[in-house]
C-alpha cells in the first residue's frame, strides 16, 4: 500500500496484521481520489474509521491543510502515528484513538471532507452519516463519501444534505453526500 500522489507520493504505508482492517482497495482509492481532488487543497479532512490512515494521509499528501483521523483500536491509532511520521505529515494531523460515533457527538468542529469507511454491514455507515447530518458537522458546500458494499442502499439525509452521485468498483462502491450552502448573500 503506497500513497498515490502529492508531497508523500510513493511512501509505503505499513498495514495491520489480521482481518479486523480492511484497507480501501488501491482502484477505490483512485477512483475516489479521481472524485475528490478538487475539493482538497487547503481544506480540513476527517477520516472517521481510520484503520490506517491511509485515506487522510493521502488528503495531506495532496494538499489538504489538516486532518482528524479517528479509530477505537488502540494498534490502529499507533500504526497510523507512524505512517504518519513516515510521509512527514504528522504536523498537520491528529489521531484520536476512540469510538468513532462518540467522537462525531463531542468534537464541536466542522469539516470540509469527511471520508465514512467503516466495517461492512455493521449499521455504522448509517448511524455515522445520521449522526454527521444531526451534528451538521459537514461545513457548506462540504463533501461526504461513503464507502459500501454495491448491494447496501443508503439513506438520504435530511436537508441541507444531497445524496449525490455513486460510483461502483466491482462489489464496492463509493456514495458522495454534499451539504448545500446558505441562501443568504451576507
Amino acid at each position: 500500500m503506497r500513497v498515490i500522489s502529492g508531497s508523500a507520493r510513493g511512501t509505503r504505508l505499513k498495514e495491520l496484521k489480521g482481518m479486523e482492517t480492511r484497507p480501501t482497495t488501491d482502484r477505490v482509492k483512485e477512483g475516489l481520489f479521481n472524485v475528490i481532488q478538487f475539493e482538497i487543497p487547503g481544506r480540513r479532512v476527517l477520516d472517521l474509521f481510520g484503520g490506517t490512515g491511509q485515506l487522510a494521509i493521502e488528503c495531506l499528501s495532496r494538499g489538504a491543510a489538516e486532518a482528524t483521523i479517528v479509530d477505537q483500536r488502540r494498534e490502529a491509532a499507533d500504526l497510523i502515528r507512524e505512517n504518519l511520521a513516515a510521509t512527514h505529515l504528522a504536523h498537520r494531523a491528529r489521531v484520536v484513538q476512540g469510538d468513532s460515533i462518540s467522537f462525531l457527538k463531542t468534537c464541536g468542529e466542522r469539516f470540509d471532507v469527511i471520508l465514512l469507511d467503516p466495517p461492512y454491514l455493521t449499521g455504522l455507515l448509517e448511524q455515522a452519516m445520521e449522526t454527521v447530518a444531526g451534528f451538521d458537522i459537514l461545513r457548506e458546500h462540504g463533501i461526504m463519501v461513503c464507502e459500501s458494499p454495491v448491494e447496501q442502499a443508503l439513506p438520504q439525509l435530511a436537508e441541507p444534505y444531497q445524496r449525490g452521485r455513486e460510483y461502483r468498483y466491482g462489489k464496492i462502491k463509493l456514495t458522495v453526500y454534499r451539504r448545500a450552502g446558505s441562501d443568504r448573500h451576507i
